[in-house]
């Protein structure tokens, strides 16, 4: 019943009517609906787009889509990907086709919007003790037997409070003792006896379940093979000790979750070592960021770098913008800016310089700061940019990216627009 509710909400989103709220859309597509538009096919270069525009590369994301879905099959992981990278249901569902075992999300905000789409499997990386959120949950859970929900617990307090706001729920809360990733880290216990304390509480009530045990191995601090590794040895060791405890009674399978962006051949080498338990393990990998992947930030750190022969994502994000102004030859600008833009871990990088209908390299170009709409660039004299220029740019950090554009054109390599993705912020 949800997943036919989700693929109706997927339909509508293609009868939204273009107009002001959509940046970078030719003018004159004012008033045709997304699925209309998309129809037209219309060139990114030639079709009436306005700059500033984020594109999404169809091909490479086709791309990252299978090759992490090839990934996880290999190293015999479930793969739940963050969906708060992206907050864009088609992509959600697209995600799924290739083989996630569902969504992670990290806020109720982002689980209201997964579920109006149909999303079957939430894993929320948070904790959650809001009672007007845990309501909605534990409403949800019982509207729907297929409805698979996780969420992270670090507190007896925590506890208690989701406890005050469940008494009377049709069905338990899923939740898996959060293991902190060490002093100075985000959330999550700290020690292995406040996460038996966290434990013993959630056996203590019962509106709570104990699945598993999760966290998140970037936020070990100096995060670098060897600490990631003893941290992930210490998950693993966490589960194997709760279950020898009995602590997943009434469980029909134990979770044990990590992985971001940066870490996950680590999570997949630790997690292939998981001793045989009472129950089966459900392996699960949380990384999100490679669905458009990005020029600087996870190109540095991919674990695709470490290990060459699984394979290699690609950044499938491309801002263009227009030289607007050019000072002197040692200066130019165009008109995106940090409302346009992903700034918040590296400047975007210029790659292509487009003239009438020629590209480029942006060679001797160099952003130097971003004001709200503009991208200060830096020309040395091999520099060849004039005004009135395209420039295309990659972005750094895709969470910060998809957040800033609502309708985002995807355009195959000849410039052909042939869906647009749709983003709930």
């Amino acid at each position: 019943m949800a997943q036919e509710a989700g693929t109706e909400a997927l339909a509508r989103l293609a009868e939204e009517r273009v107009d002001h709220r959509f940046k970078g859309l030719p003018p004159d597509a004012e008033g045709l609906t997304v699925a209309e538009l998309a129809a037209q096919r219309r060139n990114l270069f030639t079709g009436g787009f306005t700059t500033p525009v984020l594109a999404l590369s169809a091909e490479r994301l086709e791309h990252n889509l299978a090759l992490m879905e090839t990934y996880a099959v290999r190293h015999g992981l479930a793969f739940a990907p963050h969906g708060k990278t992206s907050m864009a249901p088609q992509l959600f569902r697209r995600q799924i086709e290739h083989g996630a075992w569902g969504i992670t999300l990290a806020v109720p905000h982002q689980v209201w919007v997964a579920r109006a789409f149909g999303i079957e499997r939430i894993f929320l990386a948070n904790e959650l003790v809001d009672p007007a959120a845990l309501r909605r949950v534990a409403a949800d859970l019982a509207a729907d037997p297929d409805f698979r929900f996780v969420c992270y617990v670090d507190s007896v307090r925590g506890v208690e409070l989701m406890d005050a706001a469940l008494r009377g729920a049709a069905r338990p809360v899923d939740v898996v003792v959060e293991l902190g990733a060490g002093e100075g880290a985000r959330t999550g216990v700290r020690t292995d006896a406040d996460a038996r304390a966290v434990a013993d509480a959630v056996a203590g009530v019962e509106t709570l379940r104990l699945v598993g045990v999760a966290g998140y191995e970037a936020q070990v601090p100096g995060a670098a093979p060897e600490p990631v590794r003893a941290w992930l040895g210490r998950l693993v060791a966490l589960a194997a000790e709760f279950d020898k405890a009995g602590r997943f009674a009434g469980a029909e399978e134990i979770v044990v979750s990590a992985g971001g962006s940066e870490w996950f051949d680590a999570v997949a080498d630790v997690f292939a070592d998981i001793p045989e338990l009472s129950l089966p393990v459900l392996k699960l990998l949380r990384s999100g960021a490679y669905v458009s992947h990005d020029d600087v930030h996870y190109s540095r750190l991919t674990p695709f770098n470490r290990v060459p022969e699984e394979g290699a994502l690609e950044p499938a994000f491309r801002l263009w913008a227009q030289v607007v102004s050019r000072p002197s030859p040692e200066q130019a600008f165009v008109n995106a800016g940090k409302r346009d833009a992903a700034y918040d871990l590296d400047h975007p990088v210029a790659h292509v310089v487009r003239r009438d209908g020629t590209e480029h390299p942006a060679t001797g170009v160099e952003v130097t700061a971003l004001s709200d709409q503009h991208l200060w660039l830096g020309t040395s004299p091999e520099a060849d940019v004039e005004v009135g220029d395209w420039i295309g740019f990659g972005l750094s950090h895709p969470c910060t990216a998809f957040d800033k554009w609502q309708l985002i054109p995807v355009a195959e390599a000849d410039g052909t627009v042939v869906d647009y993705i749709r983003t709930f912020f």
